[in-house]
């Protein structure tokens, strides 16, 4: 037995072991500057010469481009097809190229355009791009920070460019880190991203302005402070329904005619709006809250606080909530009926027919910064070290008896083993879990490793926290809010965890996607392969498509032109089954940053899954880089070391 006992001990330290090792390991031709991940699972990673696409699930090298002075404004992807975004800045030659992300080459290239691109709405079945740009986009932390942005509208399929327009004047611009002292790109994530709807192209940096998309003729403006206070992202993303769109801004909420894009009706007198949803013929928004401070990236609040309901017929307010306080979360729907907020100290239910309290109760998270339901229908708070889930009064989400007590942290000196429960029950409370971060390492680094560790679910939380769930017209909703890009997708941990809950119910990834690269060849295949609907928009509104010829002069190393022509289906048919995959996926696990318990003994990660409070996931990465992501369809957690990216076991309990 004693031997049995050996033999077990030595395969579970060899099996850790293993599991801390990369997975695979690619060393690029310098030092790693950034590295994405893509909705089809191959990661774009640049380095000091090259830009390289990695397949994310072996580390095999798909194809590489040689280009300098590439970095994380750079290259931006267009939502819902198979093409990225190129920016390149060679002294006087500046360029922005589409490229083919799963081959490398080169659709079309135009030298009229100056910059990084920083946001982007697309719209493939009109054949539309609208893309933002900013030139020397560089700067120090702390300094303010202003540019012009240039707006550019180009035909997708060719990049011809249908008309530009530049601001009027310049924007406060928000790093895209806070964790470096010397230089760092400049972006626009403190904005909301374009939104291309009924035609028209839609700008938020100077207030509220629509533009005919094809022609560029000016439509409604109106002026108004973005950023209140220094403050990112203080003023909702639009929000529309059959006949309006809804935009916020100067302390009011507007109701813009789809149909003529007259302004219909105003309400007044709400203060910063964060957030909006539509359900049915109510507006329902939420003032006040907690936002990141342009600056530095620390927490601030704003006021008032509270959540009101608008009719959306005629603008006139239903009723306001107003006894919510500092610490105000983002706001779920329980149900069609029922509003859950938090603030600092309670969790909050309300009628959503008439705004008054059903009930409250503390649920002693400290510093909370969202909630959001869960596959039960309970509701989660949280903080940026602890969760907890709780019984919503009336709700339908059952929970085991077992679940309904606090777990406690694996970091606890008093409980040694997995899995360890305190008997001890709470109020409404099902469970509880907390993961401080790690108390080895530069404070600085080691608060911004836990904290994008955190931010990681809300890429993937999807329908979990949002209103839309129940929205009347939803699938539209999805589709339209899929067609825009913005950083805030790709670098996340620079937001406070509210803006990430709030914008988390938009991140949609659609079952439709348009292909203009290699994949074009065999669209009928890859259909009825993967389950997507893989759109060639050779034939839009009648009209041919001008298609431009893909170039592969400038790529080395492309992987699909070496090999054979079944290989390359097979490839092409993986990449898509992938990408399939991401459009169905629905976060469950948000991760910590702590000290792993035995038979770890280190730091790393621990995903505590959304739905039983259990710590079900491991990642053996000491210290990984502070630009760490993970691939949730591949279980795998990517990050840099030098010249080396590494991909790490996600490990399943």
């Amino acid at each position: 037995m004693k031997v049995l006992a050996l033999l077990l001990c030595l395969l579970c330290l060899l099996s850790i072991i293993s599991h801390a090792q990369p997975v695979w390991q690619s060393n690029l031709d310098g030092k790693v500057e950034f590295y994405q991940t893509t909705d089809f699972g191959i990661v774009i990673a640049g380095s000091q010469n090259s830009l390289f696409a990695l397949d994310g699930q072996t580390g095999e090298r798909l194809w590489r481009k040689r280009t300098k002075g590439l970095d994380e404004t750079s290259v931006t992807p267009i939502p819902s097809t198979d093409l990225i975004l190129v920016s390149t800045d060679e002294g006087d030659k500046s360029r922005v190229e589409a490229v083919d992300l799963l081959s490398g080459a080169t659709l079309w290239r135009s030298d009229k355009v100056k910059g990084d691109v920083m946001q982007l709405a697309v719209e493939p079945s009109q054949n539309l791009l609208a893309v933002v740009l900013v030139k020397k986009g560089k700067g120090k932390i702390g300094e303010e920070f202003k540019r012009s942005p240039v707006v550019h509208v180009f035909r997708l399929s060719n990049g011809d460019e249908l008309w530009k327009k530049q601001l009027d004047s310049d924007v406060q611009m928000m790093p895209s880190r806070f964790d470096s002292e010397g230089e760092v790109a400049y972006t626009l994530d403190n904005y909301r991203a374009p939104l291309i709807l009924d035609g028209r192209v839609y700008l938020f940096y100077e207030g509220a302005t629509s533009y005919d998309a094809n022609t560029g003729k000016e439509g409604e403006r109106e002026r108004f402070k973005i950023n209140e206070g220094g403050l990112a992202l203080t003023e909702a993303d639009p929000v529309f329904d059959e006949k309006h769109l809804y935009t916020s801004g100067k302390g009011k909420i507007r109701a813009i005619n789809r149909r003529n894009f007259k302004v219909e009706w105003e309400a007044k007198d709400l203060g910063v709006t964060p957030e909006m949803a539509v359900v049915g013929n109510v507006l329902y928004v939420r003032t006040g809250g907690q936002f990141t401070r342009i600056k530095d990236g620390e927490i601030d609040e704003k006021g008032s606080f509270g959540v009101s309901a608008i009719d959306t017929r005629n603008g006139k307010t239903l009723w306001r909530y107003k006894g919510a306080d500092k610490g105000l979360t983002n706001f779920v729907f329980a149900d069609a009926n029922t509003i859950l907020v938090a603030d600092r100290d309670d969790l909050i239910t309300i009628d959503a027919r008439t705004g008054k309290k059903i009930g409250e109760f503390e649920h002693d998270i400290e510093k909370a910064q969202f909630v959001l339901i869960n596959e039960s229908g309970a509701a989660v708070v949280g903080g940026r070290d602890e969760i907890a889930a709780f019984q919503v009064p009336g709700s339908k989400s059952q929970v085991s008896t077992q679940s309904r007590f606090q777990q406690v942290s694996f970091s606890s000196a008093k409980f040694k083993q997995l899995g360890t429960w305190n008997l001890e029950p709470r109020t409404n409370e099902l469970w509880r879990v907390k993961h401080k971060a790690p108390s080895r390492g530069v404070f600085r680094v080691i608060a911004g490793i836990a904290l994008r560790a955190t931010a990681l679910y809300f890429r993937y939380g999807g329908l979990a926290t949002s209103a839309l769930n129940i929205a009347r017209g939803a699938g539209l909703a999805r589709s339209v809010l899929s067609l825009r890009w913005s950083g805030l997708r790709s670098r996340f941990s620079s937001f406070d965890l509210t803006t990430l809950a709030t914008n988390s119910a938009r991140s949609y990834i659609t079952n439709q996607i348009s292909v203009f690269g290699i994949a074009s060849r065999t669209p009928n295949f890859l259909n009825r392969l993967s389950g997507l609907q893989v759109v060639t928009p050779t034939n839009i509104r009648g009209g041919i498509v001008s298609r431009a010829v893909p170039s592969r002069a400038d790529v080395q190393e492309s992987l699909l032109d070496r090999i054979d022509p079944v290989r390359q289906v097979e490839k092409l048919s993986d990449y898509f089954l992938r990408r399939k995959r991401l459009a169905d996926l629905r976060g469950n696990y948000m991760y910590f940053y702590t000290d792993l318990p035995k038979p770890f003994n280190r730091k790393g990660l621990v995903g505590v899954n959304v739905n039983t409070g259990r710590d079900s996931r491991f990642v053996l990465v000491s210290e990984p880089d502070a630009r760490f992501t993970t691939d949730e369809t591949s279980s795998l957690l990517y990050s840099a070391d030098g010249n080396r990216l590494q991909a790490f076991d996600v490990m399943e309990r």
